[in-house]
């Protein structure tokens, strides 16, 4: 192998490791080798392919059983399920609500819908997630406490909640965000959209806040083709996410009443036995990204001025997404990088847009995002399917 850095010698790498017949190696693509015909065929003879059904059902209780959350709510999709999480949690219209600037739109999205404002946070390198040394520095000069939480002196608008993010499956530092959120009087919602069968310190993601958000889209570790679910541990939060995600639907044999505005979050059943399926087979998808990532490490440790990305050492990540960061002397050969291996015929791609530099969050606040900016210079993404082993 090339020992030098260099484009090419990333894009040998890269082949070094995925094993695929075809000409194009797909980012990540999902797995479809268990009951999912079954399933669905089971949905469409009986007819029972809408919005509830027996699958549903199931899919909840084996996405709490798995997690050890107590309640799971399976709605359509990640974003509606981190929606209705920032709205139980308490955000209305004119709060500010802490968000990574490294993350994916879906983050900033949710909280627009509840009429809040993203306020921007910085990442930590090791990983990818937010840092919270620099979070609370940042909070204890901004903010202050009044009667009904904590609030930041130089907009004058209430900080409701903290959205910390696990950035391609990768477990990010909670236990001192749990602190912080807990001095400064903050919600901590969880976006796990990323990070389903990742584990900090022997605990799944998304079970620290009283609220978190799972994803299950086409593209995620398993799949209900789009999806996504609630985790929380209150029982009386259950119950009301369940209620706001099917049109808060008074209970009845044929009246249709409704207490309060709602939404159609509804999972169908058919997608919902999609991902019984697919978490039959968890454990086998697991395996394989694991197995991926480690041929991965092997294969860049050869290649100098990169580094590819690994777990923390307190936890099981799922290696939703694999990544390489480039040493800071090489952050100019990035795009090179991704024209040189999706001209191969390899799928890679570079970090998300900071999201304080789309047009519609020029205006929210935010700290001094000096990692965000380094990283999202210096990140590539690189296949990562488990049917790559």
């Amino acid at each position: 192998m090339n020992t030098e850095f260099s484009s090419k010698a990333v894009l040998e790498a890269i082949r070094s490791v995925v094993q695929s017949d075809n000409t194009t190696i797909s980012l990540h693509e999902p797995k479809l080798a268990g009951n999912e015909w079954t399933y669905v065929k089971e949905c469409l003879d009986s007819g029972w392919v809408s919005s509830v059904g027996k699958f549903v059902d199931r899919f909840e209780d084996d996405l709490a059983a798995y997690t050890g959350a107590k309640r799971a709510i399976a709605v359509v999709n990640g974003t509606a399920a981190l929606h209705i999480c920032l709205i139980l949690s308490g955000v209305v219209p004119g709060d500010e609500v802490l968000i990574p600037a490294l993350t994916f739109i879906a983050t900033a999205n949710a909280v627009s819908y509840c009429g809040a404002v993203p306020h921007f946070i910085d990442s930590e390198e090791k990983t990818l997630g937010v840092d919270p040394g620099k979070l609370a520095a940042y909070l204890e000069d901004i903010a202050e406490q009044r009667q009904d939480g904590c609030y930041n002196r130089i907009t004058g608008r209430r900080i409701k909640t903290l959205v910390p993010m696990h950035t391609f499956g990768h477990p990010l530092d909670i236990e001192p965000l749990i602190k912080i959120c807990a001095d400064f009087r903050i919600e901590l919602v969880e976006d796990a959209a990323e990070s389903f069968g990742s584990f900090y310190k022997g605990r799944h993601t998304g079970t620290f806040g009283r609220l978190a958000a799972l994803s299950f889209n086409g593209n995620k570790i398993m799949t209900t083709g789009g999806g996504g679910a609630i985790l929380t541990d209150d029982e009386e939060l259950g119950r009301m996410a369940k209620h706001l995600t099917t049109t808060a639907k008074i209970p009845h044999r044929w009246e249709f009443n409704h207490d309060m505005i709602g939404y159609n979050y509804r999972l169908p059943n058919i997608n919902a036995a999609l991902g019984c399926a697919q978490l039959e087979q968890l454990s086998a998808f697991l395996d394989n990204k694991r197995a991926l990532a480690g041929r991965y490490a092997q294969a860049f440790s050869e290649v100098p001025g990169v580094r590819f990305v690994r777990e923390p050492e307190y936890c099981r990540s799922n290696y939703w997404l694999n990544a390489i960061i480039l040493d800071e002397d090489f952050r100019n050969m990035r795009d090179e990088i991704l024209e040189v291996t999706n001209s191969a015929g390899i799928m890679t791609r570079p970090a998300w847009t900071l999201m304080h530099r789309l047009p519609m969050f020029t205006d929210c606040p935010h700290m001094n995002l000096t990692i965000s900016k380094s990283l999202v210079r210096r990140l590539v993404n690189i296949p990562s399917s488990a049917g790559l082993v």
